[in-house]
């Protein structure tokens, strides 16, 4: 994510305990840290790496994960960049990497906050989203929360079995996917970019207007996004937006 480090927060260990492919281009690391860990849905860790040189490169990432369920790092392989490749590349279960965090104050969802809430990302910025969605269902909470996800290709829904198996619950949380490259593959979703007509129409699955929206992705993204809301009715001091990026 694009917030900045927080000095207050200090550097630990943290060792590598599973890996799992999720896409064809992203990839969730899982991680056991040296001192206790605890976090809010939709925060984000510091890494870096170090190398032999001592030449040091440092990338935020969101935290996948529920509160109290470990740290799952979903990481999406860019190939000019300095931290992903390693990952995908070199990365294996037993490595130790540099954390820090969590970070971030304002991104964040409690299932003590209520609902409705209406969550809406784009690529990988569907990644704190996937945090509050996994935490209202370990908390068992009733609050209403509608996930508009946005990607190319349906090969690129990250957690897809999972979020379609939550949808399918019926219990409270609806998703909304929508592929900007290819055809829907569900009845209820879309084959185009977000806009309000899309934005208003998630709402209506919500029992109430959205108490808060939470919207992730790149800065065009959440521009686009973040201006459907608000032509879609939704005031802007409801928004809040986290923007992804080297």
């Amino acid at each position: 994510m694009s917030a900045e480090p927080q000095p207050q927060s200090p550097w630990q260990t943290a060792t590598i305990t599973r890996i799992e492919k999720c896409t064809p281009r992203v990839t969730s690391f899982w991680f056991q840290p040296s001192r206790p860990f605890i976090h809010l849905a939709g925060q984000h860790v510091d890494v870096r790496l170090t190398a032999p040189d001592g030449y040091q490169a440092r990338r935020s990432y969101s935290i996948a994960s529920a509160p109290g369920a470990g740290i799952e790092l979903a990481i999406e392989r860019l190939d000019d960049g300095e931290v992903s490749p390693f990952f995908h590349d070199v990365a294996e279960i037993g490595d130790e990497i540099e954390l820090r965090g969590p970070l971030g104050g304002h991104f964040i969802w409690e299932a003590s906050d209520g609902g409705p809430i209406l969550l809406v990302g784009g690529g990988s910025g569907v990644v704190p989203l996937m945090a509050m969605v996994r935490h209202r269902t370990l908390q068992k909470s009733a609050a209403p929360m509608a996930l508009v996800f946005s990607t190319r290709v349906w090969d690129e829904v990250i957690f897809r079995d999972e979020l379609i198996g939550l949808d399918d619950r019926r219990d409270g949380f609806d998703l909304v996917l929508t592929l900007t490259r290819e055809q829907a593959r569900r009845p209820s979703d879309y084959s185009r970019r977000v806009d309000a007509r899309m934005m208003m129409q998630a709402m209506e699955r919500l029992p109430k207007a959205p108490r808060l929206a939470y919207v992730c992705g790149s800065n065009a993204f959440v521009s686009a996004a973040a201006e459907a809301l608000i032509e879609a009715g939704v005031p802007a001091g409801l928004i809040r937006t986290e923007r992804y990026g080297v």
